[in-house]
């Protein structure tokens, strides 16, 4: 009997209430203008980048695909987080459906992962342009380029799939106010009447699992190259070849270093304000997104130079 009311409640909650910030209203209002601010500087920024790598001949190269790859996935993750959380500042719709609850957790998930995979890939590209670069084109090429994009996403698309199934399996019978904004896998799975163990140890497994592996290779790579750069003793190649992978490294520490600070909160959470880690966990889906490209377009040169001359080409 308890299995079939369970079963029967479950059926009657049709959708899930997103509680973000309802709590300080001043939080919301004063957070939804950096926030949009962030929304538009990222969705402008990765598309100037995209269509300048598009139109410019000169960019037609592996390490630009993989930037624009990066791009694609910083507005996706952008257009999955920032307009249902403005949407929730401003208009108070706060309400989400299952379906679209579970597709958001799948995409925030894979697509974070599919970033990390492809900040390792340029981290290789970097370590191969440096170490080898008599080398460099015979393996860095647009196969190579075919073959990194098709393990982002098949590792990733796959590893996190289990993710929103494990959750939309659960039985979810008595609330349905998620005490996020956004349907993070733990923030939804914790509503249920169900034992959310193997979530928990799935989702805590499979994270690790590939950010850690992916880290553990990035930071080998710029281990190595800093060994080989310490070791020119042409005069500006040092300089040179910091400058070449200077950005990429600073964006992968900011990653790295946002994620571990949400880590550590989510783990501290007793001891910081319960809206930290939540406000913790929507910066990390829209800053990397706004500053990947300003990095990349303010540090490399060649790119500068091809909005310059797509500007010109404008006027």
């Amino acid at each position: 009997m308890t299995t079939q009311h369970n079963v029967t409640t479950s059926t009657e909650i049709s959708h899930f209430l997103l509680n973000c910030f309802v709590r300080s209203p001043t939080w919301q209002l004063w957070l939804s203008l950096p926030l949009s601010l962030l929304f538009l500087l990222a969705m402008g920024a990765n598309a100037t980048l995209l269509v300048t790598i598009r139109m410019e001949a000169s960019l037609h190269q592996p390490m630009y695909y993989l930037l624009s790859l990066l791009s694609v996935l910083d507005m996706v993750l952008c257009l999955t987080v920032s307009p249902k959380v403005l949407a929730i500042f401003w208009f108070d719709l706060r309400s989400i459906s299952f379906s679209a609850c579970f597709l958001q957790m799948y995409i925030m998930n894979s697509f974070l992962a599919m970033e990390s995979c492809t900040f390792m890939v340029m981290a290789y590209d970097r370590y191969v342009a440096i170490c080898h670069p008599l080398r460099y084109l015979s393996i860095i090429n647009e196969q190579f380029v075919a073959k990194a994009v098709i393990f982002v996403l098949a590792r990733n698309v796959l590893l996190t799939m289990p993710i929103p199934i494990l959750s939309a399996r659960l039985h979810y019978c008595r609330r349905n106010v998620i005490e996020n904004c956004i349907c993070a896998n733990m923030s939804v799975s914790r509503l249920s009447c169900d034992d959310v163990t193997i979530n928990r140890i799935y989702q805590f497994a499979t994270g690790w699992a590939m950010l850690g592996f992916d880290l553990i290779l990035i930071f080998l790579s710029y281990t190595l190259i800093l060994r080989a750069v310490l070791r020119l003793k042409a005069e500006g190649a040092v300089a040179k070849a910091l400058s070449t992978c200077g950005s990429h490294f600073i964006l992968i520490l900011f990653f790295s270093t946002i994620l571990l600070v949400f880590v550590l909160t989510h783990v501290a959470k007793k001891k910081v304000c319960a809206e930290v880690p939540v406000l913790l966990n929507v910066l990390h889906h829209v800053i990397p997104a706004a500053l990947n490209p300003i990095v990349y377009g303010v540090r490399t040169q060649e790119i500068k130079q091809g909005i310059q001359r797509l500007l010109r080409k404008g006027w």
